[in-house]
Formats: structure tokens, C-alpha cells, sequence
């Protein structure tokens, strides 16, 4: 037997002991909880996503009521979690099981891993989680323990790293209790192998870690290549009208933003101050170009002016195939819109409602 074959069994005494055992999803555990939470913690903390999962269990209880749901009320729910891609694949992914597998997720890995955006990671977790079936995981507090246990080089973005580190998870992941090990490696990694300031006093892998024998545990896993991050300018067209409405698109489901709502976007001042005045029949001098505020995304920032103008009469406005201007909608700003809105958006509604008050009858 390998000296390494011992971390199953050291992992599952540590979990006994200092596991997580009440987090949200791991009570009344089923293949369509453990996927909604492996898809919302993609990327995201556990303290972000509880009240997000929580409020998501609320609404759409079973794979049922998610996929009978509209894209505006999934989005809605998601609103502030980021990476909104994950949403749109979630409601998807609802549909396609429901009207491909009766409703039932399928039970081997390559099934699962043909459903939107469900990774060979999340397939494993689904499989280990709920269905106690023994298949790896690699999601990023594994890459962690296992870079640095192993003293694999190299950031896990690339494809013989990655692959390295999957031969490793399949080689520890064991036959017995698979849920319990699957919970604990990404446990250890979330709460003890953290990324900064591991404690590696209390790791129950500390004697047989290859990062911590060399003194080198903030070198695994390797970082991503730093690249410059570019700016992008974009300027907003934000049309409010009385009695305190606000004009939206709906995005299309490509690009940032996809299948939210957020002011028609324009990548010159010009052209949304034109727009606007050509689809409210306004002087241009009417519209007003506020500060702008930042954004970062993954590959961007994005400084974002709102060009900002109100009518004081209820007037209609027309889509502007043309322009590519379509897909428009008035919301209330009392209360704000119930569908999918990016967050700095959901910022400025706020900040609209207070200056656009309801008019008094």
C-alpha cells in the first residue's frame, strides 16, 4: 500500500471531529439540493450563498418548480450572486432532466456531465453527495489540498496540472463513506488549507505534506499569469418617466449581463445621447451625463456613464430594431423590478427610485 493512501482515512477522523455537518444543503441531501448548492458555490463563499440558497429552496423547492419558472424569476433570485451564465444553465439544465430524465437526475457521470453546466467536478459531487456513488471531485479547495500535498507545480488552469491533480483525487477519493470524504477534502481546504495562513498544525495531512516538508505552502496551487486588466467605457441610457417607471432591455443571453435587464448600453455618448432623443422625440440638450461607476468582471472593468433623462409625461417609446435598441420594457422603480438586475444596476434603481418619487393623486 502506498504512504499516501492513508489520506481517506486520516480526512474522514478530522471530519468526524471538525467537519462541517449543518450547512444548509447537507440537511434532507438530494441530487437537485446538492447540485443548486455546487453550482451557487462555484466561485462563491458559503457565507455569501447560504441566505441565496436559502431563499432559492424557498421558492423553487424541486427540479419541478425550477423548470416551470420563468428565465426573469430564476435571475431575479440570482441577483447579486454573479457569473449570472450559472443561472441561465441551472433553469436549463431543470428543463433538460425533467423532459429527458422524468425529473430524476441521471446516476453516471457522463450523463450528467452532458447537462448545461454541469462540469466533470459538480457531476462527481452530485454523484458522491447524494448519491453516496464514488466519483472524484477538483473543485478549488481540493486543487488546494491536493496541490500542496503532492507539491504539484504549476497553476491548475493548465492541462497537465489539472490532470495531475484529477489522477490524485480519483487515487484518494475511497470506496466507503463517500459523501462524508467528498464534504471533508473540500472542507479541509475551505476551513483549514486555506489559501492564506494555513493552519497547518491542525491538519490532520501535515506529516506526509509535501508543500509544508519543503516550507513552500503559499507556492501550490501556482497562480494564474497576471494580465493586464483593460477598462471598457459604456455609456448607459437611463430613461425615467413620471410616475416614477424606468426604461430597460432585456440582455440577450451572450455577453455580460446575459438575460438581465439592465438601461440600453452604447459605446459612444453620441450615439446614446442620439438615441434617446430620437425615441422620445427630445432634444439631445435634454439628456444629462452623470459620473460614471466602475465594475470589474473577470476579463474587464467596465466604467459605465449613465446618460440620464426623465419625461414628466407617460411616453411611450418604440424598439429600435436598427439601432439594436429592442427588447424594451418600463418597470416600476416602487418597488423595484422583480426580474434579473446586475448589481451596480440594482444600485442605481435605488438611487432612481429616491430621486423619481410616485406621483400624488
Amino acid at each position: 500500500m502506498s504512504a499516501k493512501d492513508h489520506i481517506a482515512a486520516a480526512v474522514l477522523d478530522w471530519f468526524d471531529r471538525h467537519g462541517r455537518k449543518d450547512l444548509p444543503w447537507q440537511t434532507d441531501r438530494t441530487p437537485y439540493r446538492v447540485w443548486v448548492s455546487e453550482i451557487m458555490l462555484q466561485q462563491t463563499q458559503v457565507n455569501t450563498v447560504i441566505p441565496f440558497y436559502e431563499r432559492f429552496m424557498d421558492q423553487f423547492p424541486d427540479i419541478a418548480a425550477l423548470a416551470n419558472a420563468t428565465e426573469d424569476a430564476v435571475l431575479h433570485l440570482w441577483t447579486g450572486l454573479g457569473y449570472y451564465a450559472r443561472a441561465r444553465n441551472l433553469h436549463r439544465c431543470a428543463k433538460q432532466v425533467c423532459h429527458m430524465h422524468g425529473g430524476a437526475f441521471p446516476t453516471n457521470l457522463a450523463e450528467l456531465e452532458a447537462l448545461p453546466g454541469i462540469g466533470r467536478s459538480t457531476a462527481g459531487a452530485i454523484l458522491s453527495l447524494a448519491m453516496e456513488i464514488r466519483a472524484p471531485i477538483l473543485d478549488g479547495n481540493v486543487k488546494r489540498v491536493l496541490a500542496r500535498y503532492h507539491a504539484v507545480e504549476g497553476w491548475p488552469g493548465q492541462r497537465a496540472v489539472v490532470d495531475s491533480l484529477w489522477r490524485h483525487a480519483e487515487h484518494h477519493t475511497p470506496l466507503e463513506r463517500v459523501a462524508d470524504y467528498t464534504q471533508a477534502i473540500m472542507d479541509l481546504g475551505a476551513t483549514c488549507c486555506t489559501r492564506s495562513r494555513p493552519r497547518c498544525l491542525h491538519c490532520p495531512l501535515n506529516s506526509g505534506c509535501a508543500a509544508r516538508a519543503l516550507s513552500r505552502q503559499a507556492d501550490f496551487p501556482g497562480r494564474k499569469p497576471r494580465k493586464q486588466i483593460p477598462t471598457r467605457q459604456r455609456w448607459l441610457a437611463v430613461v425615467t418617466r413620471a410616475p416614477g417607471e424606468v426604461l430597460l432591455q432585456k440582455r440577450p443571453d451572450s455577453g455580460i449581463w446575459g438575460g438581465l435587464w439592465a438601461p440600453p448600453e452604447f459605446e459612444e455618448a453620441i450615439v446614446a445621447r442620439e438615441w434617446i432623443a430620437h425615441a422620445l422625440s427630445l432634444s439631445p440638450d435634454a439628456c444629462r451625463i452623470e459620473p460614471p461607476f466602475l465594475h470589474t468582471f473577470t476579463h474587464f472593468k467596465l466604467e459605465a456613464h449613465p446618460v440620464r433623462v426623465h419625461c414628466e409625461t407617460n411616453r411611450a417609446i418604440t424598439n429600435d430594431v436598427e439601432c439594436g435598441v429592442q427588447d424594451l420594457q418600463w418597470f416600476s422603480l416602487h418597488p423595484p423590478p422583480s426580474v434579473g438586475l446586475p448589481a451596480p444596476i440594482v444600485r442605481l434603481l435605488a438611487e432612481l427610485s429616491r430621486e423619481t418619487p410616485l406621483r400624488s393623486d
